[in-house]
């Protein structure tokens, strides 16, 4: 597919922008001291690999392109978000997703076309690493290759999860039997492979949950540093998606068996195995610098040289443009009865602006640094492997309903020390409760559309359209055009 394929095998796959993340035992206190690589492009594949530092450059790179702000780094927050209820645009801008937010979007929209070949490009990326790690292993210490394969293999594992969220079916609509995408796990240096149809979703959940199986054995517990914890991947990185993964293809009694390698049976729920994670007291201590709390299992760091690029910040979208502010009625969160004005999130986290000397609007103001734009983009937290365990809890048979009321609780707490659950007549009433926690834990930050699709619900009667069943082919994005020119087989499977 020519929209990612690259020529050669060169440093130039990493060496686009190795200046993201900070190099290991280097780094100071300051966010803005990332590793600057020398500008060593169109090197031959032996030199690429020729010492420790080229092969750190170029597992840097791997994560520069994971946090592109077409990919990981905005759009795909944006896009999961923007889709449901929680949200009104402003502005009737496509360039700033209006026709998805509408549900009219199609297969020659150029972000949407961007957001694809970007995460096939890292996909590449890695896949090209991942064999000159294999012809150079003597290049690094056996338990240096583990490591750097493995924070590969957890980057091709949430790239792919990201795409299949968004262009396939969910897999609890048929256990998986769609159309999935193209499983790619060979470097394509040439366009000779562009035609290859699409695997099922059952195929690329599996090879999703086999990449993090084998980046939880060859990563290491930490990474050196609060910032490296919270930058690069660990064992606990790879565990905390697997939760996400499992959740999303309803094996409920998966989620619990990971989950339980970080979260405690009893409160309070503090992991203390390899990395330690928690809580943060004040969550608004989440979201500002240094960005590198316990809580922040992994997200992607951003400088004003290093920024998602224009319209694609979060904090742009939500906060300093008010592309989408929070819908304010029924249907949104933010005007839940569950949501009270003394639960920090809401009196911190949200905010008044005014539009106009008529109009004011609640907007989120958890993406506070604007104009640079370079607040880090919370991929994972500690806050969300919690819910997922409640969640899991609450639906497997014969779960710990005490424990998932506890954790549900905890996660309350945090935000609101004065707000507590009355009892749960039934099993479906904590789980509503979970949910509607979720909602209001992780808004803003990408799960809303995948929240409703794991459950394979509609989406919701808000923005410009009607309701969208999961049987409606606007359920999902559309394969891009570029990539049906380019990959006749795509739509088979």
């Amino acid at each position: 597919m020519k929209i990612f394929h690259i020529n050669s095998y060169k440093l130039k796959v990493a060496a686009l922008a190795v200046t993201a993340l900070p190099l290991i035992g280097l780094v100071s206190s300051c966010k803005k001291d990332f590793l600057v690589a020398a500008p060593e492009l169109n090197l031959p594949d032996q030199d690429a690999f020729a010492n420790p530092t080229r092969i750190l450059g170029q597992v840097n790179g791997l994560y520069v392109s994971l946090k592109s702000g077409s990919f990981l780094g905005g759009r795909y927050e944006i896009y999961n978000d923007i889709r449901a209820e929680e949200f009104t645009n402003r502005l009737s801008n496509n360039v700033t997703g209006y026709d998805v937010y509408g549900g009219t979007n199609n297969s020659t929209n150029t972000y949407i076309a961007s957001f694809w070949s970007q995460g096939y490009l890292t996909i590449n990326r890695v896949n090209l690493f991942l064999r000159g790690i294999e012809v150079n292993s003597t290049v690094l210490t056996p338990a240096l290759n583990a490591n750097y394969i493995g924070e590969a293999k957890f980057i091709r594992a949430l790239s792919y999860f990201s795409l299949i969220q968004i262009f396939a079916k969910p897999y609890v609509q048929n256990n998986g039997a769609s159309r999935g995408l193209p499983l790619r796990l060979q470097p394509e240096t040439s366009l000779a492979n562009n035609a290859l149809k699409s695997s099922t979703v059952a195929a690329v959940y599996a090879q999703i949950i086999k990449d993090l199986d084998d980046a939880e054995a060859g990563l290491p517990d930490g990474q050196g540093s609060a910032l490296a914890n919270t930058t690069r991947a660990h064992k606990n990185t790879a565990i905390a998606l697997k939760t996400r993964v499992y959740l999303a293809m309803g094996n409920y009694a998966k989620v619990i068996e990971e989950g339980n390698k970080l979260v405690p049976q009893v409160a309070p729920f503090v992991n203390t195995a390899r990395t330690a994670h928690a809580l943060q007291a004040n969550v608004a201590n989440v979201f500002a610098a240094p960005y590198t709390t316990s809580e922040s299992i992994f997200s992607l760091p951003m400088a004003d040289t290093n920024a998602p690029g224009t319209q694609n910040q979060l904090g742009y979208y939500y906060n300093a443009n008010v592309e989408y502010f929070l819908n304010q009625t029924g249907a949104g969160i933010y005007a839940d009865a569950a949501w009270p004005s003394t639960d920090a999130r809401k009196s911190s986290l949200t905010g008044n602006v005014a539009l106009s000397s008529t109009s004011t609007v609640r907007r989120v103001i958890k993406f506070s640094s604007t104009s640079p734009f370079i607040d880090f983009v919370p991929i994972i937290r500690y806050a969300e492997v919690l819910l997922n365990v409640a969640e899991a809890e609450a639906l497997v048979t014969g779960g710990n309903l005490v424990r998932s009321r506890a954790i549900l609780q905890a996660v309350r707490t945090r935000s609101d020390a004065s707000y507590v659950f009355g009892a749960f007549a039934t099993p479906t009433d904590l789980l509503n409760a979970i949910l509607k926690e979720r909602r209001i834990e992780l808004l803003a930050e990408g799960f809303r559309y995948n929240d409703l699709a794991r459950k394979a619900a509609p989406l919701p009667s808000f923005g410009i359209g009607a309701a969208i069943p999961v049987s409606d082919d606007r359920y999902t994005f559309a394969i891009p055009l570029a990539e049906i020119n380019t990959n006749s087989e795509v739509n088979n499977f």
